[in-house]
């Protein structure tokens, strides 16, 4: 018979030894984690015990102490209410469901998402939210078009004001692309672009937001023409195939500010290579 019930011993590549514990509950093995000792791994059993079969606790009873971390704590107590295993932190409520990153940290999601994060594990740095698809770190916000240098309250917003509620009816996308505003001009609606060259340029004002955008590609590719010297990001135009791109990108006009910077760049460009030659 075991003297802690629950646990198996283990070995790691340089030899030393650790302990497993694990519980089956309705049939499914589930891991419960490594330990340091038997004790420690036998600790975590029972307490796994207590939340599944005798139903003690619930998901805000969780402190420091207790013997199984609070991913494992939520992922526990989620499968003993709603019945449905899921690998991450994830806790079930009807049309939606909370994501936990830590007891006090979580985030609402659609349930039309639950089948993408309950494969992808959500980690947050810097305030902000990613996961590793395709080994590669993506920011979850992608998932609303909304672009990596886009900022809360300018470029999207919570409608509800609560910046946890990550569900798409309480997402509003402003601005779809950089350097793009939608603003009032001369008291009618349009979209402003800017370009950030030695402070913010103005480009012009447009009618559509697509327009806008590729005014903001023509104004990068005449600075970088010209010599100047940043990778400016490039709007990607979905619903514009490339003979309407290329027709608006050649008959849109851009402010005569860009342009005399643009000419300036040329200008000296030129003196300084007949110089050295």
């Amino acid at each position: 018979m075991l003297e802690y019930p629950g646990v198996i011993k283990a070995y790691k590549k340089n030899g030393n030894c650790y302990y497993r514990a694990s519980i089956t509950y309705q049939n499914k093995h589930i891991s419960l984690g490594s330990y340091e000792n038997a004790r420690q791994g036998n600790c975590a059993y029972e307490t796994a015990l207590l939340l599944v079969r005798e139903k003690k606790y619930s998901l805000m009873d969780y402190t420091k102490d207790m013997a199984l971390d609070f991913e494992k704590w939520v992922i526990l107590i989620n499968f003993r209410d709603n019945g449905i295993y899921i690998k991450n932190p994830i806790y079930l409520k009807k049309n939606y469901f909370l994501y936990y990153i830590s007891k006090d940290i979580y985030f609402l999601f659609d349930t039309d998402d639950l089948f993408y994060y309950g494969h992808h594990k959500i980690m947050m740095r810097g305030g902000h939210l990613f996961v590793s698809d395709y080994g590669m770190q993506v920011n979850i916000l992608s998932r609303y078009g909304i672009k990596n240098y886009a900022t809360a309250g300018k470029d999207y917003l919570f409608v509800n004001g609560n910046e946890r509620d990550m569900r798409y009816s309480n997402i509003k996308v402003i601005n779809h692309y950089h350097g793009v505003y939608s603003s009032i001009h001369k008291g009618l609606p349009c979209y402003t672009a800017k370009i950030h060259i030695q402070g913010d340029y103005l480009i012009g004002h447009y009618p559509s937001e697509k327009e806008a955008a590729i005014a903001y590609n023509k104004a990068a590719d005449t600075l970088k023409q010209n010599g100047f010297q940043k990778n400016f990001p490039v709007n990607y135009i979905n619903d514009a195939d490339e003979i309407e791109y290329a027709k608006l990108y050649h008959s849109l006009r851009i402010s005569k500010s860009i342009r005399r910077f643009a000419e300036n760049l040329g200008t000296k460009a030129t003196i300084k290579n007949f110089k050295k030659n």
